[in-house]
């Protein structure tokens, strides 16, 4: 597992206008739709299976909101005990979570370039292989709160991989935007847009700029996915996700959706 937790600069303290920027970020996102319906919002957390005070406050600000929250877990770092204890932190039933699969051990096996688990240099046996794995073991842990969508680690996998998905029959993936290679038809692609706290801009002021330049965009679109990992979250970052959970909540032009919902609106449209 992941060891060295960096916080993002836009963390260090909230700007004094932070609500404002906020409420109008959104606003003008969804006054740039070109449609009148809903535009749909997700939030993804990823690196998910070990309870801790961080997870217990996340699910705590989306239960208190009834904003749903897709959980991306890593199935070898999943125990047992761990899954009930992260089932007791998941208040108010079903209904806002939606648990699913973040690739199977969460290891880069690629020499060279951008870290990837489910990367070019492995064989399609291999990467079958671990999806299936970690499939199999969340199944037999989650039960019927498992569903089959999947989220590869640092949002990067090859063709073969999404062949594998298809082939597997899985509900769909959940990359980054823009993400190379493009899923194909009969496997929609959840795309993450906004990415909260694995930023790298060196000063907060470039952070907040680009920050709400994302969520404008991703609002505007009509298709908002936002990331968030709860590790690298501090006291700013749970303040800034609670406003931001509150104006959408409050929002009519906005739909929260998890993944269950998304694929429904993915059938409808025939992706």
């Amino acid at each position: 597992m992941p060891m060295q937790i960096r916080v993002s600069s836009i963390w260090r303290r909230l700007p004094a206008d932070i609500v404002k920027r906020t409420e109008y970020c959104v606003a003008a996102g969804c006054e740039r739709r070109s449609d009148s319906g809903h535009a749909a919002i997700f939030f993804r957390a990823d690196d998910i299976a070990v309870p801790a005070s961080n997870f217990t406050r996340l699910l705590k600000i989306f239960s208190q909101y009834r904003v749903p929250l897709c959980l991306a877990v890593v199935p070898a770092w999943l125990t047992r005990p761990r899954w009930l204890a992260l089932k007791r932190a998941a208040p108010n039933g079903a209904s806002l979570w939606c648990w699913h699969q973040h690739g199977w051990r969460h290891v880069n096996h690629e020499i060279q370039g951008k870290k990837q688990e489910f990367g070019p240099l492995r064989s399609r046996d291999e990467l079958e292989h671990d999806v299936k794995c970690g499939r199999h073991r969340l199944e037999n842990l989650l039960g019927q709160d498992f569903y089959a969508v999947f989220t590869p680690p640092w949002n990067r996998c090859d063709q073969k991989t999404l062949e594998v998905l298809k082939y597997l029959g899985y509900a769909a993936v959940s990359r980054s935007r823009g993400s190379r290679p493009p899923a194909s038809k009969g496997l929609p692609s959840f795309d993450i847009n906004v990415d909260l706290h694995t930023r790298k801009e060196k000063t907060p002021a470039a952070g907040w700029l680009n920050l709400f330049d994302e969520l404008q965009q991703a609002i505007a679109s009509g298709r908002c996915g936002i990331m968030i990992h709860h590790q690298r979250m501090n006291q700013a970052a749970f303040d800034f996700l609670e406003i931001l959970l509150r104006i959408v909540a409050g929002h009519q032009a906005l739909k929260p959706v998890h993944f269950k919902e998304y694929t429904a609106i993915a059938r409808r449209e025939n992706v």
